[in-house]
């Protein structure tokens, strides 16, 4: 009898395995850069309701499914602001995760709500190199050991090495990271006779995913967060994987693998982004409820409206609109917006007091100093003219002043900003109600 193609390669597939090998399955559904956002987004995907029906979905069924959150679950939106992140926990509870990892996001009301966050959680929070003053660990464990399938699923947890300088020193006081890739491969060291398979959840920057695909070969499955881009297909090299969907709840990744045990890798993968359409998806009705219990809470204060757009923003737009707010309130010549603080869009149409909220959920605080034109930053002058010897203002955020340094604000040190002009969130808000129109 003549042997079938399907036939021939499962026996070459099984042929390839040595003859203790063990093949289990394992499937790992994701999520990353929540951010707050429990209702849906202007384009109608996301909302905590709807990834929780996805999730119920993807699920029914499955013996080996483990759920994972790649970091900042928390600021976005009015409700978290107002609140201090702790009803987005409340909400995340319900929506069942297996083990998550902080992000830096996570920090912004500060290390102690922060601390608080870690507590509220009903589930594992691992981060393997955020450390205290005194080298303690700031969640309770590195790593954690899921039982899956026959499986020992080692997940270690990951915080990007720059997460000094997307916060503030009085968020974080003392708290701080180890080197990400140094400390996560020593502990990945630590659990290689203890597991059959090494995840890194990490919250990490697009760089550092590369330099662990290509040098950590010890772990050969890296979920992440923190870019909110997410990708078409998963990164891989050697048979190591990454996988990371968009932020904001608009994706749910899927990664399907089968696991060798005596290699301790996978020996093949599938992976999915399936979108949350808030117009295809029935909500989770007690998720709802608790959606529309603190949606409640803020919407006399923050749905009132505020003021008319003629186009949508995109999102370097609204750096520009906020840099003028900024010259303009405070009279200064000149104004800084970090683009990474740019939160949302403007949307064409009715603005909202919420809409601003989405737009600049941070406390940060608006700083002015005065400078010769020699000493101002060249991204910040841009084509303008100016006299080296002329006094001008700067207005930027108390976040930018204090990590000046770096590339995404004024690549520079030593300017001093004296001047307090407040919460940046009110002066917007006072700036886009006087305006009245947007264009």
């Amino acid at each position: 009898m003549q042997s079938s193609p399907r036939r021939l390669l499962t026996l070459v597939l099984l042929a390839s395995f040595p003859v203790a090998a063990e093949i289990r399955s394992l499937t790992i559904l994701h999520t990353n850069d929540l951010h707050a956002h429990i209702s849906p987004l202007d384009n109608h995907n996301g909302g905590f309701a709807y990834l929780a029906t996805a999730i119920q979905k993807e699920r029914a069924g499955c013996a080996d499914c483990i759920l994972l959150n790649a970091g900042d679950l928390v600021q976005g939106t009015p409700v978290s602001t107002i609140f201090h992140g702790e009803p987005v926990y409340e909400i995340g509870n319900m929506l069942g995760f297996d083990v998550s990892t902080l992000g830096n996001h996570d920090f912004d009301y500060g290390w102690r709500e922060a601390r608080k966050f870690v507590e509220m959680a009903k589930y594992p929070m691992v981060s393997a190199n955020v450390v205290d003053g005194q080298g303690k660990l700031f969640a309770p464990k590195p790593y954690v050991i899921l039982k899956v399938n026959g499986l020992r699923v080692a997940v270690i947890g990951g915080m990007t090495d720059n997460l000094h300088s997307l916060s503030t020193k009085k968020s974080l006081e003392d708290t701080h990271t180890l080197p990400v890739f140094d400390t996560v491969r020593k502990y990945a060291a630590e659990l290689r006779g203890q597991s059959d398979l090494i995840v890194l959840l990490a919250h990490i920057t697009d760089q550092e995913e590369t330099h662990f695909l290509n040098d950590a070969p010890e772990i050969p499955v890296i979920i992440s967060g923190h870019i909110h881009r997410g990708i078409d297909t998963p990164f891989t090299k050697d048979g190591r994987v990454v996988a990371r969907v968009k932020g904001l709840g608009e994706e749910l990744g899927r990664l399907e693998l089968k696991v060798d045990t005596e290699r301790k890798a996978p020996v093949s993968l599938a992976w999915k982004h399936i979108t949350i359409d808030s117009t295809k998806i029935e909500p989770s009705k007690d998720v709802a409820a608790a959606v529309k219990h603190w949606e409640d809470a803020v919407t006399q204060q923050v749905d009132q409206p505020l003021a008319i757009s003629k186009k949508r923003f995109t999102k370097p737009e609204v750096k520009a609109l906020i840099e003028q707010a900024l010259r303009d309130e405070t009279h200064s010549d000149f104004a800084w917006m970090n683009q990474g603080g740019v939160r949302d869009f403007v949307p064409e149409g009715q603005l909202l007091v919420r809409h601003i909220w989405n737009v600049m959920p941070f406390d940060n605080e608006v700083l002015v100093g005065t400078f010769k034109g020699r000493d101002l930053p060249p991204n910040v002058v841009g084509d303008r003219k100016i006299d080296p010897d002329r006094d001008y203002r700067l207005a930027v955020s108390d976040y930018t002043a204090e990590n000046q340094n770096t590339k995404e604000n004024l690549g520079t040190t030593g300017l001093k900003f004296p001047e307090d002009a407040g919460l940046m969130r009110d002066m917007l808000l006072d700036w886009f109600r006087k305006k009245k129109v947007i264009e």
